[in-house]
Formats: structure tokens, C-alpha cells, sequence
């Protein structure tokens, strides 16, 4: 070989030698456990946050808006604007509740005043750093970025992580109060907050009872604006989907909301209750409820009064089952039940676009054991029984029948 062509092959060799021992260096993958981590240790947030009571002329003695501090975002302090109110005139230590807003919301003054008239220390804040006016604060925390819309920022920095860190310093502080028993403290949260409530079960175990409302995980699995938004989000998936955690939820919890709903399915409702198969639970579909961010309902009063007076749920459901084309569910509670309503449809798709017919059904009762019983209709694709005692309204395991 000429020595030019010697040298130029040579160089071609080394060349091919540095690429191949030098390839194009890949992003690493995320780490998900280590996000896991870092979410779940929010439960170690057991110091109460500093605060101070906002001067405001529509303040009393008993409720009262107050500045907390939350947790640093972007590496600055912030702030988290919330009502904080205890009964009139208590004897001894009041159960608590933590109120969780949903989306678009902000700290209730009226939410907190329906939990306090029944008997309860409440606080409600505001997750997306503004006052009950939504009024932004100077160091108000990350507002809501759509659904999981910041997944790619660090977890520290994400407005579900700040949520979650929010409510649980509001726990913190009822905890503090003289007036609370710091173990019968609840949460409730509507929409979003049913979906951070959801959340926070699973992270934080000390929770004496929570209602989440219409909110619940696996929501990549909803045929609708959830499901198209995270279904291809890993992050979602595999770091914030409530069911990732339910199964570590040891309180009671009832799981409220509406057959109609278009946010968030039955059947995603029916998965997060399942998921959280460690807990006792009650179901509560109401037909027609509608959807926002409610302030009282006798569901939740009855469901936390039993739990917080008595240590246990008011009513259980034994057993539902769909046989020889019947519905039966077996009910047991020594408070007398008055009525008993089939909820079924013959539509499929997402269930809040469903047609959902409400029809008779039977209720017979032995002793403490009270039986609801209805016949299915023809081509019947999802079905519930709903029983009455007053306004409080039950609902059997919801059922789709394939």
C-alpha cells in the first residue's frame, strides 16, 4: 500500500475505533422510584407551619383567614391563603376535617362554616396561590398547569406535590389546635380535591376518615379529556396515580359522586375503591347530584358522625351480586332503612354520557340485615341499587355487566 493511502486508512480506523468506544451519549430514564419517594416522604410533614391571622372584617371569633407557610417552589418561600374555624361553644377535644377545593375553587369560608355547625374544627386553603377572592399573593405557590401539565418539571416543583404538601400542613395545624382531638382528623375534597384526596390517603395514614368526591385515580383510563391528556403520561402513571397507594389507606372512606358525572367514570370510581380494599368503605351514586365544588351533604355528615362517634360506619354493604337476571345487595345497620331504587342503563361508552333510568326494587328487612332486590332490565350494561335512610342516600357495589 502507497504510504499515502496507508496513512489515510489509518485515520479511518482510528476514526471508527473513537465512534464506536464514544457512541452519542442517551437521556437517561426517569427515575420513578426515586419520584415515588420523594412524593410519599410528604407524609413526614409533621411540624406545624408557621402562620398568622389575616386582619379582615369578615372574620369571628371562631373562623378566621390565616397565611401559612407551605413549601419552597422554584427555591422561594410561599404562602397558602386558608379559613380556619372551630365550633361555638365546645366541650372537650372536636373531631377536625381538612377541605380540599376543586378546580378553578379556592378556600371556602362557607365549607368551613357547614363543618363547624356539625360539630367540627375545619380548614380549607387555597392550591393555586391565591386568597378566597383569587386574588394572586406576592408568595402564593404554582397554579394548576392543566392536567399534570408540568410532569417534566422536577417533582419538588409540580403543583400536584404542592397540593398534596399543602394539605397536609393543614392537617398539621388543626392537629395543633387545643380545642381538636389530633386523632379524628378527616378530609374532603370535590373534583380536583377528590382527586388529591384520593392522593393523600395513600401518603398519609393519619387521616381518622376521607370523602372524596366525584375525584379518584386511574384517570389515564377515563374515555375522555383525562384519559386523552394522560395517557401517554408516564409520570402520571407511574408517580401520582392515586391507585398506585390506595391499598396503604387503613381509614374508612366514602366515595361520593353521580352516574352522570362527564369528569370522572364509574368505573374509575369502582377501580379506586377496589384499590383501596384495606379500608372499609361506603359507596354513595347520587342520580341528578350535578357536579362542582359542594359545601355540605348529609352523606358526608351522617358517614363522619358514625366513624368519629361510634368507631364504625353507620351502614355496611355485605355482599351485591347480579344473578338469573336479578340485582341483590345486603345491607346491615340498625338504622331503619326506607326505600331501595335500581339505577341501571342500556347505553355503553363513558358513563357520564349514559342514559341512567331509575326503577323499583324491593327491600326487605331481617334484624339488622335489610335486602334490596330488583329485577335487571333487558340488555341492562351497568347497574347499582341505592337505599334510603331520610336524606342519606347508600349505594351497592356499581356493577357492569359485560
Amino acid at each position: 500500500m502507497k504510504p499515502t493511502l496507508q496513512i489515510l486508512a489509518t485515520a479511518c480506523l482510528m476514526t471508527t475505533r473513537l465512534f464506536a468506544a464514544d457512541p452519542t451519549p442517551t437521556a437517561a430514564a426517569p427515575d420513578f422510584a426515586a419520584m415515588r419517594a420523594e412524593v410519599e416522604a410528604l407524609a413526614n410533614l409533621t411540624e406545624v407551619p408557621k402562620y398568622e391571622v389575616v386582619e379582615r372584617a369578615d372574620a369571628t371569633p371562631n373562623l378566621k383567614p390565616i397565611l401559612y407557610s407551605g413549601l419552597d417552589y422554584q427555591g422561594k418561600p410561599t404562602k397558602v391563603f386558608a379559613w380556619l374555624g372551630v365550633p361555638e361553644n365546645t366541650t372537650g377535644k372536636v373531631p377536625g376535617v381538612v377541605l380540599v377545593h376543586g378546580g378553578g375553587g379556592t378556600a371556602s369560608k362557607g365549607w368551613v362554616e357547614s363543618w363547624n355547625k356539625q360539630g367540627y374544627a375545619a380548614i380549607s386553603m387555597s392550591l393555586e396561590g391565591h386568597d378566597d377572592k383569587r386574588a394572586k399573593l406576592p408568595e402564593g405557590g404554582p397554579e394548576r398547569p392543566g392536567i399534570f401539565g408540568d410532569s417534566t418539571a422536577p417533582i419538588k416543583d409540580q403543583w400536584m406535590y404542592h397540593a398534596v404538601a399543602d394539605a397536609t400542613l393543614a392537617a398539621a395545624i388543626l392537629r395543633s389546635l387545643p380545642e381538636v382531638d389530633p386523632g379524628k382528623i378527616g378530609i374532603n375534597g370535590c373534583s380536583w380535591g377528590g382527586i388529591i384526596t384520593s392522593t393523600v390517603i395513600g401518603i398519609d395514614p393519619r387521616y381518622a376518615f376521607a370523602i372524596p368526591v366525584y375525584g379518584c385515580g386511574g384517570l389515564d383510563k377515563i374515555p375522555n379529556h383525562y384519559g386523552g391528556s394522560l395517557a401517554n403520561n408516564e409520570v402520571y402513571k407511574k408517580v401520582w396515580d392515586a391507585n398506585l397507594r390506595l391499598d396503604r389507606a387503613r381509614m374508612p372512606i366514602l366515595w361520593h359522586s353521580w352516574p352522570q358525572d362527564a369528569h370522572f367514570s364509574m368505573e374509575a370510581v369502582a377501580r379506586s375503591r377496589k384499590s383501596a380494599a384495606q379500608s372499609e368503605s361506603l359507596l354513595s351514586l347520587v342520580p341528578g347530584m350535578g357536579h362542582g365544588n359542594l359545601s355540605d351533604r348529609p352523606e358526608w355528615f351522617a358517614f363522619a358522625a358514625s366513624v368519629m362517634k361510634d368507631g364504625k360506619l353507620w351502614i355496611r354493604e355485605k355482599s351485591t351480586a347480579v344473578e338469573d337476571g336479578k340485582i341483590e345487595a345486603v345491607f346491615e345497620t340498625q338504622t331503619p332503612l326506607e326505600s331501595a331504587v335500581l339505577v341501571s342503563t342500556t347505553d355503553t361508552g363513558h358513563t357520564g354520557g349514559r342514559k341512567w333510568i331509575e326503577s323499583p326494587a324491593t327491600l326487605e328487612q331481617d334484624g339488622d340485615e335489610w335486602n334490596a332486590e330488583a329485577a335487571v332490565p333487558e340488555g341492562t350494561t351497568a347497574c347499582y341499587l341505592n337505599v334510603k335512610a331520610g336524606p342519606v342516600l347508600t349505594s351497592s357495589d356499581y356493577i357492569e355487566i359485560k
